[in-house]
């Protein structure tokens, strides 16, 4: 009882990522989009005090907006959707494929090929630069400086 357990966790934490639930209501968990297209009626048409159209046209330019932006974004998204699906996914792999294969491998390349250059070059410095400093160091530590005003 115990093995057959243990086998079903094994299996749920192996399931794949990609038929995992997603949510239908909340469709924007990270908010991505929190404050890009949030745009209302309010935001686009305003009327200030002292010219106001009729309140019927008012009450009908809003609901026209509103179901407008509604259905055209509807349409939009059934008919571009999976196509652009499609377009970012390819993009975003490609992205991956390209840091993972390339980018990195190239970067630890580098690393560890300008790890030698630096071993040479410090000792460079250390045994060049260091007795020239240290030298000038002493020669500089004997100056005094003494600031008089002068009327």
């Amino acid at each position: 009882m115990a093995e057959e357990h243990g086998e079903l966790e094994e299996r749920i934490i192996i399931k794949d990522q990609h038929t995992k639930e997603i949510d239908l209501v909340n469709r924007d968990p990270k908010h991505i989009n929190e404050d890009v297209v949030k745009v209302d009626f309010e935001d686009v048409i305003a009327e200030p005090v002292g010219t106001y159209s009729f309140d019927g046209v008012w009450k009908s330019s809003y609901t026209t907006f509103t179901v407008s932006k509604y259905w055209c974004y509807r349409l939009l998204s059934a008919l571009l959707g999976i196509p652009l699906a499609v377009l970012w996914g390819f993009l975003f792999a490609l992205i991956s494929f390209c840091h993972i294969w390339a980018v990195v491998p190239c970067i630890k390349s580098y690393l560890i090929e300008i790890q030698c250059v630096s071993r040479i070059y410090s000792l460079c410095i250390h045994t060049f630069c260091d007795p020239l400093f240290e030298a000038l160091a002493k020669i500089c530590s004997n100056v005094r400086v003494a600031v008089r005003k002068e009327t």
